[in-house]
């Protein structure tokens, strides 16, 4: 990982800037909820008639999952061209792309080999030097600032949210939403104004409570992520000069979805799977069973974590909701053995009700028999293991070499 622009930039220019074609870009950052509200804003648009793209990360079975135009994955084809001219851009210039940045670069080819009218990017980490930054957004949206990835973007909720601040430019529209920290929403307010954008919304609690229509996505936070992407339809809609309907925004708050949010992957046993991996969408998603209530039989709860995570953070408000944790790890190099999440959870929750598993496979075993007949598994702490819950569960296909960052 590295956090610069200089090479993407580079590339840019000697590919004829194709991030450019779209009349309009929309950059999404935020700790939680700036996939969800990417895909709500995508969804949006499209049903509004717009010709648009989404780039949104990490994949959790195929890499062309980060790529949708017209609310379609990409076909390889067409991630192959668009990977052959970010190649010879790169080799021509003699830079050794990081695979987030590749990526980001083939949206931008894909995107405007399609001719969408509108490009949506969720930026991959932080902000101010993510490699979606370079590609000069006119909407810019923070979902919401919480503690994740310190190593990287500072030890403070303050250094944080700076650096998510800093997708915000001059002459912008920008929004900030509800998804975070309260505390954090002064330090992004004063980062836009200081930046000089065009235009601020800061969404509170009252658009959170206007969002009327079904969600595709279900949990009570998401109407969060969807008053903050309501807020930037309003900006791309004035951005294009083009009114966005109800009906529109009714039907893309329906249709808008990614997968691992709360999802229901099987019926008997119930199993629920929800991709929360650090400790303020551990925090959600716990408050989000409690407000639904535990099934008679109570949750088992398959956890899995990467190492680069809070563990006990991640742990704690999940497992207070379980009466058994079976540990795992996802095939994913990033992953946390499956002792460590298992020591972690005993010092949480007795040491009797703690399981371990080697593999998702053998954790949804050992699950199976400990579930309730009026229980249900819940699979969490991953969108990696969720991905791999996804393809066992559902028969989603998968890539058949997974490609996740390093390529190497």
């Amino acid at each position: 990982m590295r956090l610069e622009l200089d090479r993407v930039i580079a590339c840019l220019d000697r590919l004829g800037h194709p991030e450019r074609v779209p009349a309009l870009r929309v950059q999404i950052a935020g700790t939680n909820g700036k996939g969800s509200t990417s895909a709500f804003v995508e969804a949006i648009l499209r049903s509004a008639g717009l010709a648009t793209g989404l780039y949104t990360s990490p994949h959790l079975l195929r890499l062309s999952e980060r790529f949708r135009a017209g609310g379609e994955e990409l076909s390889p084809g067409e991630l192959c061209q668009a990977d052959r001219a970010v190649s010879g851009a790169a080799d021509a210039l003699a830079l050794d792309l990081t695979f987030f940045e590749r990526l980001t670069l083939m949206a931008a080819v894909a995107f405007a080999a399609r001719r969408v009218d509108v490009a949506v990017y969720e930026v991959g980490m932080g902000g101010r030097l993510d490699a979606t930054s370079a590609l000069g957004a006119e909407v810019a949206a923070v979902t919401g600032v919480a503690l994740d990835h310190q190593e990287h973007l500072g030890e403070r909720l303050e250094d944080i949210a700076r650096e998510k601040a800093g997708i915000f430019r001059t002459g912008q529209s920008a929004v900030i939403g509800a998804a975070g920290e309260p505390e954090a929403v002064p330090i992004l307010v004063d980062a836009a104004r200081a930046r000089g954008v065009a235009s601020l919304v800061v969404v509170g609690q009252a658009e959170v409570d206007a969002v009327a229509a079904p969600l595709g996505m279900a949990g009570g936070y998401q109407r969060q992520n969807a008053a903050c992407a309501l807020a930037v339809v309003d900006a791309c809609a004035a951005r294009l000069g083009r009114a966005i309907g109800e009906g529109a925004r009714a039907a893309g708050l329906v249709t808008g979805r990614l997968p691992g949010r709360l999802e229901l992957l099987s019926r008997v046993p119930l199993i629920v799977a929800d991709g929360a991996h650090n400790p303020h969408a551990a925090r959600a998603l716990a408050a989000e069973l409690a407000a639904a209530g535990a099934p008679p039989g109570g949750w088992v709860a398959i956890l899995g974590l990467s190492r680069d995570k809070d563990v006990a953070g991640v742990i704690e408000p999940i497992a207070a909701r379980a009466r058994a944790v079976v540990a795992t790890a996802s095939a994913h190099e990033r992953a946390l053995p499956p002792g460590d999440v298992a020591r972690a959870a005993r010092s949480l929750v007795p040491a009797g009700a703690v399981h371990q598993a080697p593999d998702l496979a053998a954790a949804l075993d050992i699950a199976r028999s400990l579930v309730r007949p009026d229980g249900a598994i819940l699979v969490a702490g991953s969108l990696f293991l969720v991905g791999e819950a996804r393809g066992l569960l559902l028969g989603e296909p998968a890539d058949p070499i997974a490609a996740f960052d390093p390529v190497r």
